[in-house]
């Protein structure tokens, strides 16, 4: 038995070692990417935010230049962050992380630029779970169909033409795929609605969404 006792505290003290260098090890590895996945994050926001804001409309750097959702008791969206885009200092857009909660397979996340003048600059969808190659045709890369909200303007909170044609409205639904596209017009008129009733507020409000300047 005392024979034993050397070899079990030596093998102990192998194995503690190797969970020390091991965690050493893991710790090492987590410092040397973090900030490469920090700055592909970064990347892929900034080619987002230039994808429903052109560049020629601001001059900061809106992935900056963000906050938290001002809260309205008049609208259900369900707002993450919103992006300010500005030009010598005065407000021209803002980009809207939102989410239209009535998928045909649940949440679509989208990116929702207005410009101050009310009109759509652009729409992005982020992540969703649509059908493949029916609802997924709001993804740009599949089809222009989310290019048709540029431009377009909400006349006043009950406008019926933003709906889709099968509705009476002006958007076109996909064969086989109403339910998909009909989310994504509703969440954008929102969205449309929730920036112009809270506008000041959005570009008065100090960035507050958690990015050092």
């Amino acid at each position: 038995m005392s024979d034993l006792t050397p070899a079990i505290s030596k093998n102990s003290m192998i194995l503690g070692l190797f969970a020390i260098v091991c965690t050493a090890a893991v710790a090492i590895v987590q410092l040397l990417t973090a900030d490469r996945i920090e700055l592909q994050a970064e990347q892929k926001l900034i080619r987002q935010l230039n994808q429903v804001i052109q560049t020629a409309n601001h001059d900061n750097e809106m992935f900056r230049d963000c906050i938290l959702a001002p809260k309205d008791n008049n609208s259900d969206l369900v707002i993450d962050v919103i992006y300010r885009a500005r030009l010598n200092n005065t407000p021209t857009a803002a980009a809207i992380k939102t989410v239209a909660p009535d998928g045909y397979s649940g949440n679509i996340e989208l990116l929702i630029a207005i410009n101050t003048d009310g009109s759509v600059s652009g729409v992005r969808t982020l992540l969703h779970k649509e059908t493949p190659g029916l609802g997924d045709k709001i993804e740009r890369r599949k089809s222009d169909w989310i290019e048709k909200f540029s431009g377009k303007k909400l006349l006043d909170e009950n406008d019926s033409r933003w709906a889709v044609i099968k509705d009476g409205g002006m958007f076109d639904q996909f064969t086989g795929a109403t339910i998909t596209p009909r989310a994504v017009v509703k969440t954008v008129r929102k969205t449309i609605d929730y920036f112009q009733n809270n506008q000041d507020r959005i570009f008065t409000t100090a960035s507050n969404c958690g990015v050092e300047p």
